[in-house]
């Protein structure tokens, strides 16, 4: 098992694969500051093996910098805070949309989603265990409980607190078509479509949520192309994911969609170093 290294060592070691410093004073304050095996996951590209790294050896690429594979670490953390603010205002539009149609077409029963008229059998036998026990620790459901007869918050209350994985799973077991295009004619979307987006920022926000790398992610079930005009080429790539993001917000607010994308371009255009414009064109595909 290898052993944790000095400052001075990682340096060693990154000048020992081909690494070029402009500054070492300032790459140690970086060390210091992001850490030495958090950094690696951005030298990967630059490596001579990428994207071949089963057998990795270190070795980079001639001419790679130290400030080429932190400009990719800023650039991906920086995407991150964009990303997460977009995914937070969709989240919550579409939990309304679920709260606000739903509860209305089952007017009569304020806590539908343990229906099994309404509601496979599945999602409601697992609910209490899986969806509702955590819930029952927040205060407002506390509040709720202590003053109120029934074995569950009305709807417009616990989905309030639901994880958008447990929001996506409620959507799909709803029994009804027609419940189910009252959530998708919001989004211009298919029923197969909309589930397959749901999935797509599910996976997007896990991985912006624990500080995953964004730049090289890969969605492995594909993204659906239409309405949300995804390339071919981007199906399983991030360029895909910020896609079905745009599409999203532009279906809530055309105006903030427009400023993800000029923010978007503005942080394209903030790198500083030419091989990191390259990496994230060609591992990305987003350009400048």
């Amino acid at each position: 098992m290898k052993k944790a290294y000095t400052i001075e060592e990682q340096i060693a070691r990154l000048k020992s694969n081909g690494m070029i410093f402009d500054n070492e004073e300032k790459a140690k304050e970086i060390l210091l500051d992001v850490g030495y095996y958090r950094l690696g996951f951005y030298s990967f590209p630059y490596e001579i093996q990428f994207p071949n790294l089963e057998h990795r050896d270190h070795q980079l690429k001639q001419g790679t910098t130290f400030k080429s594979v932190y400009d990719l670490y800023e650039f991906d953390t920086k995407l991150r805070r964009l990303l997460l603010n977009a995914l937070d205002r969709i989240e919550v539009n579409i939990r309304t949309k679920l709260i606000y149609h739903i509860s209305l077409r089952y007017k009569e029963d304020p806590c539908w989603f343990v229906n099994r008229k309404y509601v496979s059998s599945k999602f409601v036998n697992n609910f209490e265990e899986q969806v509702y026990a955590p819930l029952r620790k927040n205060p407002i459901i506390e509040h709720h409980h202590a003053n109120h007869a029934g074995i569950y918050a009305p709807a417009w209350k616990a989905i309030e607190f639901m994880t958008l994985g447990n929001i996506i799973r409620l959507y799909d077991a709803l029994k009804e078509t027609d419940a189910k295009n009252l959530i998708t004619n919001e989004y211009g979307c298919s029923r197969g479509v909309f589930y397959n987006y749901l999935e797509t920022i599910r996976v997007l926000r896990n991985k912006c949520a624990h500080g995953g790398c964004l730049y090289r992610m890969d969605f492995p079930k594909g993204i659906k192309r239409l309405p949300a005009n995804v390339s071919e080429y981007n199906r399983h790539n991030i360029k895909g994911g910020i896609d079905v993001v745009r599409y999203l917000l532009g279906k809530i607010s055309q105006n903030r969609m427009a400023e993800l994308d000029n923010e978007i371009r503005i942080l394209v255009n903030s790198i500083q170093t030419t091989e990191a414009k390259n990496v994230i064109a060609e591992v990305s595909n987003m350009k400048n």
